[in-house]
């Protein structure tokens, strides 16, 4: 009897429709642990919004790959980066509730933004 082959990409969310504005404040807000980043970018292409980069290079001296960054305001909790970097990578990415980060980080977060050209 054939094992049936395992599909590890299956809990990895389809994107969705290009996303060009942020309507609400979202629930949670991504952020990365840079220490534990190791700058794959698996989780860039995935973003709907195209809120994640790599960060600046002069923030790390002696990083051969720098970690990615998200640009909170962007962001609209989607969770979708938070999901890739778990099932393909070093989990590096926490969903972390608004309110909490926004005391945590000392940053408010815009409750619309639009993203269109």
């Amino acid at each position: 009897m054939a094992d049936k082959p395992i599909d590890h990409l299956q809990s990895v969310p389809e994107l969705p429709e290009l996303i060009r504005t942020k309507k609400n404040k979202p629930p949670k807000m991504a952020v990365v642990d840079e220490d534990n980043c190791t700058g794959c970018s698996a989780c860039v292409p995935f973003c709907p919004v195209d809120c994640i980069e790599p960060v600046p290079d002069d923030k790390y001296e002696d990083a051969p790959i720098p970690p990615v960054q998200v640009r909170w305001n962007e962001c609209i909790g989607c969770q979708v980066c938070a999901k890739v970097c778990d099932k393909l990578t070093w989990n590096a990415i926490r969903m972390i509730p608004t309110k909490v980060f926004e005391e945590r980080y000392d940053f408010m977060v815009d409750k619309k933004i639009n993203n269109g050209q």
